[in-house]
C-alpha cells in the first residue's frame, strides 16, 4: 500500500496531518479536539458531550438544517463522538467531495465554529437529559459510570477526579449548565493548539492546507493543557440494587498502561486472551459452560494512565460462583499462558489493525486518536511490527508491573435499596 504521511503546523499552532494514498477511491477527514470528560470541572460535567451535540445546532452561516443538507449532499458518512479524553467530529467522502466550497473540510471547519444560540441551548438540554435517561436504563452502563466515580476518588470526602466524570454529565449538572458556562469552557479548550486535523485518502495535502489555513488561520490560541494521570488507586467495593433488573452485573478494573507506554501492546493482547470473544479464558470457562450469558476483558488506555476492566452477567443465585471462577482464571494467568494462546490473538490483532487500514475512514481515525495522544506517527506497518513482537514474557510482564490489586469491584443486583 503506498501511503505517504504529511505533516504541517499553522501559525496558530493547529497540527494537519495526512497520510495520503493516490490508489485509494475515497477521502476522510476528521477534527480531533483534545478536550473530554477528564478536562471538565465537575459542577459543568457533560459540557463536552452537549458542546458537541450543539455543533450540529448552527453556525453564523448555517442553520442546522443546512449542515445536514450540506452533507447529505455530497454523500458525506459523517459524525461525531465524544469521550473522556478527545471529542471528533469527522466526515468520508469521495475525494472531489473533500475540499472546496461545500466540501466536507469546509462544512467541518465552520461547524467548529458555532453558533452556540440560547433557544438552540435550551432545546438540546432536554435531548441530553432524554439521552442520560436511556443510558440509565442500560443496567451494565448505570455500573460503569459508578465504578469509574469509585475508582478516580482518591478517598473519602475528597472530590471525584475528573476521569471518574460521566461523559454524558448527571441530570443535576446538565439542568443547570449554563450557556455563558458552555461558551467560557467553548472558548478556552476549542483552540487551535489544542486541536489536530487529521486527513487519510486520496487527497491534495497542500491545497488541504492551504483551505484550512483559510478557514481556521484566524482562530486563537489559549495555550489549553491537561494534567495527565490519575489519583492513586485504592480498593473499592459496592454493591448497588435495582428493582427493574433479573440478572446479576458485576464489573471489576485495576491499573493498567496508559495510550503512550510501549507495554499498551502487550496490555491489549492479555485483554483478548483473559475475556476475549469465542477463544478466551473466560469463554470456555463461564459462556461455554453456561454459566454466565456474558464475560469480558477490555483494555482501554488514557492519556498518563489506563483501566484494566473484567465484566460478567449472570443469574444472581450463581454470582457467586462465576465471581469465584473469574478470581480463579485472573490467579493463574500468569503461569498458564503460552505460546499458542498469544499467537492465536496476535493474528486477530494484527487483523483488526490492517481491515481498519484498508479504509480511509479507519486510517484517519487512527491517524488522529495516535497524534491527539502521542504527538508523533508510527506508520501501520510498524504498529503491525509491534503488536507481533510481543511476547508472553510481555504479557506476564504486565501482570507483573500492573497487578489486579488495588482494584474496583462492583456489582449491580435485582432488589429494593435497603
Amino acid at each position: 500500500m503506498d501511503v505517504t504521511f504529511k505533516q504541517a503546523r499553522l501559525a496558530n499552532g493547529l497540527t494537519i496531518i495526512a497520510e495520503v494514498d493516490a490508489a485509494a477511491h475515497s477521502a476522510a477527514i476528521g477534527y480531533f479536539v483534545k478536550t473530554g470528560a477528564r478536562d471538565e470541572e465537575t459542577p459543568v460535567m457533560g459540557v463536552s458531550h452537549f458542546l458537541e451535540h450543539m455543533m450540529f445546532k448552527g453556525t453564523p452561516t448555517r442553520t442546522a438544517e443546512q449542515i445536514n443538507k450540506d452533507f447529505d449532499r455530497i454523500g458525506a458518512r459523517n459524525n461525531a463522538y465524544t469521550s473522556h479524553e478527545m471529542t471528533c467530529f469527522h466526515a468520508t467522502v469521495l475525494p472531489e467531495s473533500l475540499l472546496g466550497k461545500g466540501g466536507a473540510n469546509e462544512i467541518l471547519a465552520d461547524m467548529l465554529r458555532p453558533a452556540l444560540r440560547q433557544l438552540d441551548f435550551d432545546t438540546e438540554k432536554n435531548v441530553i437529559l432524554e439521552e442520560i435517561a436511556m443510558y440509565e436504563d442500560n443496567p451494565f452502563w448505570v455500573l460503569y459510570e459508578r465504578a469509574m466515580q469509585e475508582r478516580y476518588t482518591a478517598s473519602a470526602g475528597l472530590p471525584v477526579h475528573p476521569l471518574g466524570h460521566r461523559v454524558l454529565g448527571t441530570k443535576e449538572s446538565i439542568t443547570n449548565l449554563a450557556s455563558g458556562q458552555m461558551r467560557e469552557y467553548f472558548e478556552r479548550r476549542y483552540s487551535p493548539d489544542n486541536t489536530v486535523v487529521a486527513l487519510a485518502g486520496r487527497l491534495d495535502f497542500e491545497g488541504a492546507c492551504a483551505e484550512i489555513d483559510g478557514m481556521c488561520g484566524g482562530w486563537g490560541r489559549t495555550g489549553a493543557t491537561r494534567t495527565p494521570g490519575g489519583p492513586k488507586a485504592a480498593d473499592r467495593d459496592f454493591t448497588m440494587r435495582d428493582a427493574k433488573i433479573n440478572r446479576a452485573y458485576m464489573l471489576s478494573t485495576w491499573d493498567a498502561p496508559g495510550a503512550t507506554d510501549e507495554r499498551r501492546y502487550a496490555a491489549s493482547l492479555l485483554a483478548q486472551v483473559l475475556g476475549g470473544p469465542d477463544n478466551s479464558r473466560f469463554h470456555w470457562a463461564l459462556i461455554e459452560t453456561g454459566l454466565a450469558e456474558n464475560a469480558d476483558a477490555a483494555f482501554e488506555p488514557r492519556d498518563g494512565c489506563g483501566d484494566m476492566f473484567v465484566f460478567a452477567s449472570c443469574d444472581p443465585e450463581r454470582g457467586g460462583e462465576v465471581f469465584s471462577i473469574i478470581e480463579r482464571e485472573l490467579n493463574g494467568l500468569a503461569d498458564s499462558l503460552r505460546e499458542d494462546d498469544l499467537e492465536k490473538i496476535r493474528c486477530k490483532a494484527a487483523t483488526g489493525v490492517t481491515v481498519a487500514g484498508e479504509r480511509s475512514g479507519g486510517r484517519m481515525q487512527r491517524l488522529g486518536r495516535q497524534w491527539t495522544y502521542q504527538g508523533s506517527y508510527t506508520t501501520l506497518e510498524e504498529e503491525l511490527e509491534r503488536i507481533n513482537r510481543v511476547t508472553v514474557a510481555d504479557l506476564r510482564g504486565v501482570i507483573r508491573d500492573f497487578p489486579m490489586r488495588p482494584r474496583t469491584l462492583g456489582w449491580s443486583l435485582p432488589g429494593e435499596v435497603a
